[in-house]
Parts: C-alpha cells; structure tokens; sequence
C-alpha cells in the first residue's frame, strides 16, 4: 500500500473549558489594572492525559499567577491572552494573520532547536477575548497553534500499546515516565532493545550536537511519545506539532515508520490504555512553517468561531463571595458527613440577645457554618475597649460617642458577607429585681413588645448577655414560644453553654434511660433556687464588667454555635436527647448527624478541663416552669412588671420562699441541744 493510499491522520483537538473564576479575574485585572490598555499578557492553561478525563484544556483563576499550577497527571501550557475593548474590535481582528504571526515565533523556536531541550515551548495556546463588563458577558476564542503542513498518514490503525509491550514494560515506562523533570513530560522517547525498556527526555536520543539530519539512535528501536491528552482512537492535538518539529529537524524521518506511543495513565498510574500510532510522511515531505497555520477552536456548534460565556448570574462578587463562602460546608458532604443538611441553616433565623463579645464571635461562627439571618438585640455604644476583644467593631465604631453595638455589630456583618441578612435592635432588656419607675414604663413596654416581636420571629435565641438578671426574660419567652435557646455565660477562666428543653413539663424523665429527652431539659435556671436581682449594685468597675481570659469568649462562643449546629442536624432537633454521660455514649441511634448532642459544656481554662452535665426541668424553676409560663399567658406584660419590680415575687409564685422556710426549719431541727442552748 502506497503512502497515499493510506488514511491521513486525524488529530484530536482541544475542547477549552474556562471555570468562571478565570473571569471573575480577568475582571479584576480588566477594572483596576489594565484599563484601557489593551497589551497582550502571559497566562497558563493545562490539560490532563488521564485515560478517563478526554482532551480537555483549562483554564482558571489561577491562570494569571506568576508561576503554573502543579497539579497530579496536569500539564501546565504557556499561553498568551489578548482582550480587546470593543466588540467591534473583537469581531474585526483579523484571525488567521494572528495565528500565523504566534506561528512565525513557534517557528523560530523549531528551526533554532531549542525545543529539544525545552519540550513544553512546543505548545502554546492564544485567547481572543471581549469583556462586556456591563452584562458580565465574555466572548472569547482560543487558539491552539500548529502548522498546516506537512501531511502524514496513519500506516494502519491505532492499537493499545499491550501490542508492542508486555505488562513489565509498561509498568517500566509508567515508573520511568514519572521519573522525568515536569518540563520534558511532554514530549519524549522510548528505546526498546532486547526486551529492556528505556524513557529518555529528547536531548539525549534526537541530536542536537552533530548532524542536523540524523539521529543517535536506529530509528526502528525507538518510539517516539507524548502525553497524550486524547480518550479514543486518535492522537490528541500536541502529536501535531510534534511530528512537524520531528520532521523539520530530521527530513530522513519520512523514509521509515515513526513509531508514537500516545501515553494516556490512569488513576492508578497505570500505561494500560496508552496507544501506539505507526506514521508514515511522503518522502518529500517536510514541515514548512510559512506555509500557514492553524488551531482556531470551533464553537459549540461545531463552527469556527468565538464562543460566549454569560457569568451575570454568578459574575457579581457579592453572588461569588455568597458562593464562595459556603465551599467549606459543602466539601464536607463529599466524603466527611455526606447526610449534612447545608440548607438549614441557610433557612434558620437567629436572634443574638447580646453585642458584645460573644454576640461577635457567635456571629462570625453562624456565618461560617452558613447561617444568614441574624439579629442583634443590645442596648450598649462601641467603647474604645471594645474592638480588641469584640471581633465585629473596629476603631472607627468608637468615634464620637460610640454606635449602638447592635447596629454596628449587623453592618460589620455585611461588610464580612453582604449577602447576611443582618439587622440590629437597639433595646433595652428588663431585668427582675430593676424596678421600672413611672417615668420609664412606657418605654420598658416598648422594648417588652420588640423582644417579644423579634423572639417570634425568630427560629433560635442565643443568649449572650452580660448578668444573669437578663437573661431571664428571653428565657421565659423562649420558653413560651418553643424556640430553640442556646445560653453562654463567661466567668474568668470558666464558661457554661447549655441548651434549653421546652416550655411546658413534659412526663417526668426516665431515671434508667441513659438519656433524656430533650423536651425535659434544664434551662439556665434550672438549677437556682433564687430569684434573679440586681447584680451590678454597689459594685466596682471590674466587678460590673465580664472580666474574662481573651480566649473563653471565643470558645464559648464557638462551642455555642456548634451545639446549634448539631441540634439542626438531628432529626428531632429540639427534642434531641442528651447522654447522662457523654464518654460513655454507645448508644448510636440516639445521635444525630454530628454525632451525640450533650445538654450542657462546662469548661474550666485554668485546668483545662470539659465537663458535659445533664440536668432535667426543674418544676420550681422561676424561668421555664409551667406555673411562670401561665402567668405569663394569663396577665401578660404585669406579670413581668411585678417580676421587673420585685425582687422576691419570683420566689413566692414558684415556692421558692417556701421553700427555703422549710430549708431553714429542717436546719433548725437537726440542730444539738448544745447549739440550741
């Protein structure tokens, strides 16, 4: 058979694929740098020879960087973008004269043989781009070079490279291959003599050091090879250029069979699917690299011509930054917890009932597990003492007098993700045992309707306030209206956060069970058998404020965040169980998604040390028990009025008073006839 006979080889082309951050960057560059400069600039792009991935070439953000991307069983390729400024401009340029201008210095770098030693310059890719900025509308078109000539024939069909080595050879040929510097894995050659298998960079087999025409070698002992980046049959594009340099430099090549081996590895490593192409050229055959050139990329109608990418949707830096920051949470589903619910907490409003610095790092935490409505509810101004310690204020916050912290603490919010729905509520909360003159009880009303207002509204409280006087109210209407209440508290080196159970008593606790439900736990006053007063009377400035170690606000805080979390992802999540003894939980199918979800974490930083106590309701608790909550429902704001007035009313409705009458009479009874005299 002929040469001419013979079918001419068909090339696999590469299909570009641009990830929208090569846009967003491209942007960036386009606005703040380039302007109206329309200079060419260098950018990198990459395809795989993965038998499985097809000739796909990329590009993303990380093209502009200085240096490639490294990447397992990746090429890097040196590229060139032009992006011009009008579409006009764009449609006008005229394209084959671009080509064969990038042409002219491949060209040179062919006739020059520096190629042998460099490979990788073989390749290039060209970007013809318009940014419609406006509409964030991208038209773009990619080149690959390549000359139109010569014309070489495939001697016979492709055949997997089992047909010219064994399994030991392939194994050697794969080991080898990675054996070689990044640079020559582009283009290389094999020598096969007497069964042992050689990979070789180019420099040493094609010669560059004696006569231009010849080779080191016997040509019918060597395949010459490439990454291959092709998924079937034929050669992938980077075969194209190759055979034309081949010939170029060795015109006596097309007198005998160029044996190729287009390596394609597997996930494994493995040269299994790797094929071997036997070409053929006519004698007179030789590359010419005047004679025009091609690699203009077809559309996705198969046509040669731009192709458009529409990024309005996504293009916006708010929407990306939206996306961008939940790609933490959303890597979690792949492998580490495939049943998490991201959407959740993107639906779950939640109420902070405290500005300062466990408000901020609650906050933080909640918008980095994906959360975005979140409301502040605090009645105090941004301080000069503040930013240190309370993440979301800065300098600025405390000029002239101070912002209102739940104002400050929400637009700081959304300067971090404008997308958070963040909102602050500058009221104040009344406390028992504060009594509430005449002169302020239309305003304390006021502020009563809005805590109500915003607690209803909301899905979560968290309760983050300074006393614990104040935490009362928010408990009780937690309480009332089922939410979901998770409270922190702050001593110097210690924290509590704990959950609370429901409202209205539930059947008495199962004291075998080593649970208990969550309906029938605690709240934060669960365990008092004292009314709330007024805490910060005839105290000193370090006894009024939360004087703490820097780091228990943050764990707390996160710790806050994470008991929440688990909560959400538990299928019965308010009334997820708590283990009496956490590090002793066997018991799988009570624990949710994240695992087992405790009622409260009490932690001591002078020692280092957790403790998980669970605790039930207690019926004469003065916040959540049923005779508190229905003297709620029956009179309302002057029921809170008398508990606001009084610092004992709490105590009588409960029984505490009598309670503690009884206490005292027991003392009294086992006393000895000595200490009674």
């Amino acid at each position: 058979m002929s040469v001419t006979d013979q079918e001419i080889i068909q090339y696999v082309p590469f299909m570009s694929f641009v990830h929208p951050s090569f846009w967003h960057n491209l942007t960036d560059l386009k606005l703040n740098i380039d302007k109206l400069n329309e200079n060419t600039k260098q950018i990198y792009g990459r395809f795989t020879y993965q038998d499985d991935m097809g000739p796909v070439f990329e590009v993303d953000g990380t093209s502009f960087n200085k240096d490639p991307e490294t990447e397992h069983l990746y090429l890097s390729v040196t590229g060139t973008i032009m992006n011009k400024n009008t579409i006009e401009d764009f449609k006008s340029m005229d394209k084959a004269s671009l080509l064969n201008s990038l042409g002219e210095i491949i060209w040179q770098n062919i006739e020059t043989e520096s190629w042998i030693n460099n490979p990788h310059t073989l390749l290039n890719f060209f970007v013809l781009s318009f940014a419609d900025l406006k509409k964030f509308h991208y038209y773009y078109w990619f080149a690959f070079p390549t000359p139109s000539q010569p014309t070489v024939y495939m001697k016979e069909k492709s055949s997997l490279a089992s047909s010219h080595f064994n399994n030991k050879q392939l194994e050697d040929i794969a080991h080898e291959y990675k054996a070689l510097d990044m640079m020559q894995k582009y283009f290389f050659v094999i020598s096969k003599e007497n069964e042992k298998i050689k990979v070789h960079k180019l420099s040493d087999i094609v010669g560059n050091d004696i006569l231009k025409d010849t080779l080191k070698v016997d040509i019918s002992k060597i395949y010459f090879a490439f990454s291959d980046p092709s998924n079937n049959c034929n050669p992938g594009w980077p075969l194209r250029i190759f055979i034309a340099a081949l010939l170029q430099f060795s015109p006596q090549l097309s007198k005998s069979d160029i044996k190729v081996l287009g390596l394609r590895l597997n996930k494994t490593g493995s040269a299994d699917n790797s094929r071997i192409f036997i070409i053929n050229a006519t004698e007179n055959s030789h590359s010419d690299g005047n004679k025009g050139w091609v690699g203009w990329e077809r559309n996705n109608k198969g046509n040669f011509g731009p192709k458009l990418a529409n990024m309005s949707a996504s293009m916006d830096p708010i929407r990306l930054a939206d996306t961008s920051s939940d790609l933490n949470i959303k890597l979690m589903k792949w492998r580490l917890v495939p049943e998490l619910d991201v959407d959740i907490m993107k639906r779950t409003k939640c109420l902070l009932l405290g500005a300062g610095t466990l408000g901020c790092h609650v906050a933080r935490d909640l918008l980095a597990w994906g959360f975005r409505h979140i409301t502040f509810i605090d009645n105090g101004k941004v301080s000069f003492s503040n930013p240190s310690r309370q993440v979301l204020f800065t300098y600025e916050d405390c000029l002239n007098g101070g912002k209102m912290k739940a104002v400050a603490a929400a637009e700081n919010l959304k300067r971090v993700l404008p997308t958070s729905m963040s909102s602050g509520l500058s009221v104040h909360i009344p406390m028992p045992g504060h009594p509430i003159g005449d002169s302020l009880k239309p305003e304390t009303i006021e502020n009563i309707k809005q805590i109500v207002e915003a607690i209803e509204e909301h899905d979560v409280i968290f309760l983050l306030l300074d006393t614990r006087e104040a935490r009362w109210l928010p408990t009780l209407l937690a309480a009332h209206y089922g939410k979901i209440a998770i409270n922190a508290a702050l001593g110097f080196d210690s924290y509590l956060v704990i959950r609370h159970g429901l409202g209205m008593s539930s059947p008495d606790a199962d004291v075998k069970s080593p649970h208990v439900n969550g309906a029938q736990l605690g709240c934060y006053f669960c365990n008092d058998v004292t009314a709330p007063g007024n805490s910060i009377k005839d105290r000193t400035l370090d006894q009024q404020c939360t004087v703490t170690r820097p780091g228990v606000a943050a764990i707390a805080g996160a710790l806050s965040v994470e008991l929440l979390v688990a909560l959400l992802q538990h299928p019965l999540r308010i009334n997820a169980p708590a283990p009496y003894n956490l590090s002793e939980e066997e018991d799988s199918t009570s624990n949710g998604v994240l695992g087992p979800i405790p009622h409260s974490i009490r932690g001591f930083l002078h020692s280092y040390q957790t403790v998980t106590p669970t605790c039930t309701k207690f019926r004469q608790c003065i916040a959540c028990s049923d005779v508190v909550i229905n003297m709620y429902r029956e009179e309302g704001i002057e029921f809170l009025l008398k508990v606001f007035n009084s610092g004992t009313y709490l105590e009588e409705v409960t029984g505490l008073s009598e309670l503690h009458l009884t206490a005292e009479i027991a003392d009294i009874l086992t006393l000895s006839d000595e200490d009674q005299e």
